[in-house]
């Protein structure tokens, strides 16, 4: 006996129709969630993350790109890795369609072969190696940067609003009379940060005043002058300044030689900034990271493995089988249509079109008539009698001519009716 369908009222889970709407921020218990969801390990998450980001900055350096291009390529790059899996994609090819896409937000357009081709010359030392742009090898790649331009822009749901923390930076430190040191050493910092995901979590001025107060814990000096400065203007809560400071730390702990900085000072030295900062969360109770809601369960996932760590799923296959479970993360609210199944792989990653997916069997069906209307050839066939006229019958004596007519060698020879007819008599001998 079938089981009885349950009323749709009583499904857990999103809606099916779910619409997914532009996020300027993502804060980090989603992205951990996604990060989950999506099944990937945490340390090829960082690795291809830290792999994307660099290939982003070596390229755009080389076709000398300004930092704004780089600032919307990677924030482009980090809500495509949330939505889809690693396994669909490579990494260099993912930040190419990133910064290809930030190419054209920017206003400092380049080609996707331009782009192929400034990152396959750096790879070579001899320029002799070097290829051009419109070199046949690049034919391939380029049409899968063209693929996933797409796939960028569905990811961040077609967000062009993008966000300049440099300004913010320089402008903040001539606010707070800093040195110039103190100001560049806080500049590199900020191209680090994007090698995390602060820029998603946090607001511009708060990158900027996390950046500078870090700069000057490294170097020592001019603490009071940033700790003076009256900051209700800027709207910049602690929490989110200590989040984006913690992050910057944690990346110069873990991954000291994957950054501009870290290989300038000792690990040390960061450990001793990171212990001070977190007794001074530990005094003010403020919470690792911002915006944080413990989600209560209805007790469908008991029997689930959860995580030790947020961010170290125990099995993200569990995870991923359990999609009608109460705040289940595997779900399209936090996924994008190819990664919410299986990693199957229909074709060339972004070239075989949009796809609609729906959850719900009745109303796909249901919809599937109504447009089969507009698409439904109909044929009728139909028997009509014309009349076709005939054309005259030539006389007779036409005929016979005709069929008489010979071809000869010096033109035509009559036959012997018609020699009678003219009333040719045969000479004698």
């Amino acid at each position: 006996m079938a089981p009885a369908e349950v009323a749709y009222s009583q499904k857990l889970g999103p809606h099916p129709s779910y619409i997914q709407v532009a996020k300027p921020f993502v804060f980090e218990q989603k992205i951990q969630g996604q990060i989950i969801a999506t099944g990937a390990n945490p340390q090829r998450e960082d690795t291809f993350r830290l792999q994307g980001v660099q290939w982003i900055d070596d390229t755009r350096r080389a076709l000398q790109l300004p930092v704004r291009t780089f600032d919307t390529a990677v924030i482009y790059y980090h809500k495509f890795r949330l939505v889809h899996r690693d396994t669909e994609y490579a990494s260099t090819d993912a930040a190419a369609a990133a910064l290809f896409a930030a190419c054209k937000i920017e206003d400092t357009l380049k080609k996707s072969r331009e782009i192929l081709c400034a990152a396959h010359n750096l790879k070579t030392s001899s320029p002799s190696e070097h290829l051009a742009p419109d070199d046949s090898v690049f034919d391939g790649p380029s049409k899968t940067i063209i693929g996933l331009e797409r796939l960028m822009l569905e990811a961040s749901g077609f967000d062009y609003r993008n966000r300049y923390p440099q300004k913010y930076l320089i402008k903040l430190g001539r606010r707070c009379q800093l040195d110039k040191d103190v100001v560049k050493l806080a500049y590199k910092m900020m191209l680090d940060l994007y090698r995390t995901f602060a820029p998603l979590k946090v607001t511009s001025s708060a990158m900027s005043f996390a950046c500078l107060e870090l700069s000057c814990r490294l170097l020592s000096k001019q603490e009071d002058h940033l700790a003076a400065f009256d900051k209700t203007k800027w709207r910049v809560p602690r929490e989110h300044v200590m989040e984006g400071m913690l992050d910057l730390l944690e990346l110069y702990t873990h991954f000291q030689k994957a950054t501009k900085l870290g290989s300038q000072y000792t690990i040390e030295r960061f450990i001793g900034i990171r212990i001070a900062l977190n007794q001074e969360a530990e005094e003010l109770r403020l919470p690792r990271f911002g915006e944080w809601s413990e989600v209560k369960g209805n007790g469908a996932m008991k029997g689930l493995k959860t995580p030790k760590t947020p961010i170290t799923p125990a099995s993200p296959s569990e995870v991923r089988a359990n999609g009608k479970a109460a705040g289940d993360v595997a779900s399209p609210a936090t996924l994008s249509p190819r990664s919410g199944g299986s990693g199957r792989r229909g074709g060339a990653r972004g070239q075989e079109g949009t796809v609609r997916f729906m959850l719900d069997g009745v109303q796909a069906r249901s919809e599937k008539e109504v447009v089969a209307e507009y698409f439904r050839n109909e044929f009728e066939e139909y028997e009509v009698e014309v009349e076709e006229e005939m054309a005259p019958r030539a006389l007779a004596s036409e005929e016979r001519r005709r069929e008489d007519r010979r071809d000869g060698r010096n033109g035509q020879r009559d036959g012997y009716r018609a020699r009678h007819e003219r009333g040719f008599k045969r000479p004698r001998r």
